[in-house]
């Protein structure tokens, strides 16, 4: 019934403005995979085309309020054993037919203002520094022109991060994205370019997310 999630997406997103908030830290689209994965029952479905539509429907509900969604996590964090740091092995196909769609709706779609990107690694590189994932993929394949936020404490440098295409590392203060990436800058391991290119981003969530 996405009548009725939409609905439920408007009331949670006047709660939050209420609160004083701007962004929620979901939905959580990940798929039903492992049995025992512990956010289960707060994402929607081992099915990508119903979850995909759950999630719209949230999305737009919420977004419509004036606040902020951070769609999550970003991606195949599917389960609880080394979730921080399992690294997840698939195929390219697998991806897009199952553990993707969810988000690229979300983003094509719903529009959602933030992408959260999960703790694990994909096929050997964390997702907080995966430039295929955050670059290649999100932003430019389905033009995303949000702003990609980490999972909490969920970064684990600072050039590679930054040049890979994560905004902001979560939560302040920042352990990599300040003297550390503010080194990287200077030392030229990350271009200026690219520093403005966060900043626009999160500097555009808040504008979307004020008054």
């Amino acid at each position: 019934n996405t009548e009725l999630i939409g609905k439920v997406g408007a009331a949670i997103g006047r709660e939050t403005r209420q609160r004083g908030c701007s962004v929620i830290l979901g939905p959580c689209v990940n798929i039903h995979r492992a049995l025992k994965g512990g956010r289960n029952f707060e994402s929607y479905s081992e099915d990508p085309y119903l979850s995909s539509r759950i999630a719209v429907a949230f999305i737009n509900g919420v977004q419509k309020e004036g606040v902020g969604t951070s769609v999550k996590h970003f991606a195949l964090n599917n389960q609880e054993y080394q979730r921080m740091t399992i690294s997840a092995e698939a195929q390219e196909r697998a991806m897009r037919e199952i553990y993707f769609p969810s988000f690229e709706k979300a983003v094509k779609e719903a529009k959602t203002l933030t992408v959260m990107c999960s703790y694990n690694k994909i096929n050997g590189v964390f997702s907080s520094e995966n430039p295929w994932l955050l670059t290649d993929l999100l932003k430019k394949e389905w033009g995303f022109e949000g702003l990609v936020m980490s999972d909490w404490f969920a970064v684990h440098s600072a050039a590679p991060s930054a040049g890979s295409g994560l905004d902001l590392e979560m939560p302040g203060p920042a352990l990599w994205f300040g003297k550390r990436l503010l080194e990287a800058v200077k030392n030229a391991e990350v271009p200026e370019k690219q520093l403005d290119e966060m900043v626009r981003r999160v500097l555009g969530l808040i504008a979307k997310t004020t008054g």
